[in-house]
């Protein structure tokens, strides 16, 4: 997820993070570039911490007070309603037991919040879902538990989110049973 045709998608979700965000799977800090000047700390969320020690290249350019934290979002320690904004690019298709990811982002975001999301998933063409269906198994094993399948707006909606905004499409340049994007803004009901 890389790649330039992943920038503008990142730009575009990541535009309208203020406060303090909390960014579930931040990786090697690819977001960091994208973050606007309303984010006033972020905590960077990762249970890889060789991804956040690649990641150092770019916490060392930005002005942005990081604070990293090595675990998985399934559980988190943080405070009840702490955030203004949590961020998940391209992460929710790999974490195991995702409904308790969600709850968890939905306690911790405050009641005016919003979870900024940017990820791929199931396909509404039935010939492209039968495709990622037979792949997900074989998806899973090489590429670090990620799902081809997962229906992320219902997820979302069934963590008690209300989906303010939602763009669904199939992304440039990938093939469509891992190139079907869901980008939008939820907040609590």
């Amino acid at each position: 997820m890389s790649a330039d045709a992943m920038e503008q998608h990142r730009q575009q979700v990541l535009a309208r993070a203020r406060g303090k965000v909390l960014e579930v799977g931040f990786g090697t800090g690819l977001n960091l570039p994208f973050y606007p000047a309303t984010v006033e700390q972020l905590t960077a969320l990762d249970t890889n911490p060789g991804t956040l020690a690649i990641a150092e290249r770019r916490l060392a350019k930005t002005a942005i007070p990081v604070e990293k934290v090595t675990l998985n979002g399934e559980s988190l320690p943080m405070v009840a309603a702490s955030f203004d904004t949590v961020v998940s690019t391209w992460t929710l298709c790999s974490i195991a037991r995702v409904s308790q990811a969600l709850d968890e982002i939905h306690r911790v975001l405050k009641p005016d919040g919003k979870f900024l999301f940017v990820e791929h998933g199931l396909s509404p063409d039935r010939s492209v879902r039968v495709f990622q269906n037979r792949l997900n198994s074989w998806q899973k094993a090489i590429a670090d538990g990620c799902n081809l399948n997962r229906n992320i707006p219902r997820l979302i909606e069934d963590a008690d989110f209300e989906i303010l905004e939602l763009e669904s499409f199939y992304a440039k340049g990938l093939p469509g049973f891992m190139g079907y994007f869901y980008k939008g803004i939820a907040q609590k009901r």
